[in-house]
């Protein structure tokens, strides 16, 4: 496994971690704990030392209490945490941006992960407008002089969203989230020159195109599951045909091209980690094969292989 400083943090994460919306529920499957703590374990075997979730991965912060189980039969310290806010599950899945509410997501959070700290809060995919809170922002800089926080973040929900980006560091902020993978390179016109300007970590989420690029499907495919089945059909089919041109094009033979797809994301000089979900310790051992490619060609200049 590879590790790459997160931006200005002090944090050093795998470059490949594990995106955990998937314990929620809504990707197909139910998980229960033992399936968790396999996937976990053999992550953490593997050198993975990144978990991405967020409050509202399930209901009743379903993901991070899988995690937070998982934690405390285990090493805290030697995990990397990134959790996020501004919605909430109680009936029904809301959001929830006003400080009071943040402070309390915050510590629900911390309770459900069995944890006194998270490494990395990040703003989850909020407007510009409830971004614009000095309230806020005032709020989760004493959470951090406190110690519940280590770092902040912003998990931007445009892949264009440039006014977010750029205002990461007025508001202390060491990392940005977005979605980045073959299929969708919006980032790199914008959003990355800042990041790398600022030098801010970048967690690319949705490597995978929500599993589009795992090379698993052909057009026509129709997808059971909460988030896919919502998308439009014809959308979904002309990307898969894309993907197909580029397994052909472009995937070296004999490379599993999920693998791939991983690490080209990683050749970006801004990217500092991959996030794929996975659902099972196999789907986990492929995500953390690709930081072995040879095909990537490693210039990021804080990498280190451990």
């Amino acid at each position: 496994m590879k590790y790459r400083r997160l931006g200005k943090t002090d944090l050093d994460v795998s470059v490949v971690g594990v995106g955990t919306w998937q314990f929620g529920g809504d990707w197909g499957k139910d998980f229960n704990q033992s399936e968790v703590d396999a996937i976990l374990s053999r992550a953490k075997a593997l050198g993975i030392n990144l978990i991405d979730t967020a409050e509202c991965y399930g209901p009743h912060h379903l993901s991070e209490s899988f995690i937070g189980d998982y934690l405390s039969r285990d090493q805290r310290e030697e995990w990397v945490i990134a959790s996020k806010f501004g919605h909430h599950w109680e009936e029904q899945w809301e959001h929830a941006w006003d400080t009071q509410a943040v402070q309390k997501q915050l510590d629900a959070s911390l309770k459900a992960l069995q944890t006194d700290y998270i490494d990395l809060y990040q703003f989850h995919s909020g407007s510009d407008a409830v971004f614009d809170n000095d309230a806020l922002w005032t709020m989760l800089d004493k959470q951090v002089a406190a110690g519940k926080i280590r770092n902040l973040g912003i998990s931007i929900g445009s892949n264009a969203n440039i006014y977010q980006t750029s205002k990461a560091s007025e508001l202390h902020a060491k990392a940005i989230q977005v979605v980045y993978n073959r299929l969708d390179r919006t980032p790199e016109e914008e959003v990355f020159p800042s990041c790398i300007e600022q030098n801010l970590g970048v967690l690319a989420r949705v490597p995978l195109a929500s599993g589009l690029l795992s090379g698993k499907y052909k057009p026509g495919v129709r997808f059971s599951d909460n988030v896919r089945q919502k998308r439009d059909q014809e959308d979904i089919d002309e990307k898969l045909r894309q993907v197909e041109k580029i397994k052909a094009e472009e995937v070296p033979e004999g490379v599993n091209m999920a693998q791939w797809a991983l690490a080209w994301c990683l050749q970006h000089p801004a990217v500092t980690t991959v996030i794929p979900g996975c659902k099972s310790p196999e789907q986990v051992e492929v995500n953390a094969a690709a930081a072995e490619l040879d095909i990537v060609q490693d210039t990021h200049p804080l990498a280190v292989t451990k």
